[in-house]
């Protein structure tokens, strides 16, 4: 790792992901989607992906792109909404998904950038995601080739005294990560948009190698310190994408007139 992390492309920043790669990818709906480097990614040609991000983008958008190339064989997602390839290749046993509530898969990409590899919650205790058998992967004629299974459930004594039972989650470390800031500096460090900050910085976290793509890129020291969302040091490689790259949105929503 050098201390100027910057490359010059998109195309060069993601050239030795290989195919079977396993990918974190931020963003919240389509809010900071990395679409340079996704759309680099479809250009350079691997398939076989694994992914964990909260949603796997829209038709045509974000993820989608990828998925709609055949270039994903897993999504480690909680929400897939929004998406009728997804929802067609997931049915059709073309994509094997792995569901997650929202909450543990920021917190399983968050702890396995910090090194935990494992913890303990009440997300999912009494419900499939800790006993087992949700479809996550379909034979193509209707039936489930491929179900979840038990994760371990203990009880603990939480802090007003009532034993509660929790549910063991494996943390979630990549290959490499791919994320969206507003702006960085070449050292790494890396500021994001409001909603772009809810799953970026930990899927940020996840990859051994992370790959930004910055709307602004700044020199060292012109980030304050105390605004940095996301420390330099989990940051490899970073690319200036400018700031009047499109940023649509899922459903847009506007007031009438109140005169009207």
């Amino acid at each position: 790792m050098t201390i100027d992390k910057t490359v010059a492309t998109a195309a060069e920043a993601v050239a030795d992901i290989p195919d079977g790669a396993s990918l974190a990818v931020g963003g919240f709906g389509l809010s900071g989607n990395p679409i340079q480097l996704i759309e680099a990614l479809l250009d350079q040609g691997a398939s076989g992906l694994s992914v964990a991000s909260n949603n796997c983008g829209v038709d045509g958008w974000g993820l989608g792109v990828l998925l709609a190339a055949h270039r994903i064989a897993k999504m480690t997602s909680s929400y897939v909404g929004e998406n009728k390839e997804f929802a067609r290749q997931y049915l059709e046993g073309e994509l094997e998904l792995e569901l997650v509530p929202q909450g543990t898969l920021a917190e399983k990409m968050r702890a396995g950038g910090a090194g935990i590899p494992a913890f303990y919650t009440r997300s999912g205790v009494g419900t499939q995601v800790a006993d087992g058998g949700i479809p996550m992967a379909y034979d193509g004629s209707g039936g489930v080739a491929k179900e979840s299974p038990p994760k371990e459930v203990r009880p603990f004594t939480v802090h007003d005294g009532r034993h509660l039972e929790f549910v063991l989650e494996e943390s979630i470390v990549t290959d490499f990560s791919l994320v969206h800031a507003v702006r960085g500096d070449r050292h790494g460090n890396l500021v994001f948009n409001k909603a772009a900050r809810q799953f970026s910085p930990d899927a940020a976290m996840a990859g051994r190698v992370c790959i930004a793509q910055v709307e602004e890129l700044v020199e060292p020291g012109e980030i304050d310190p105390d605004a940095v969302h996301l420390p330099g040091v989990f940051v490899h490689r970073i690319v200036e994408v400018g700031p009047e790259i499109e940023k649509p949105i899922e459903k847009r929503t506007v007031r009438s007139d109140e005169k009207e």
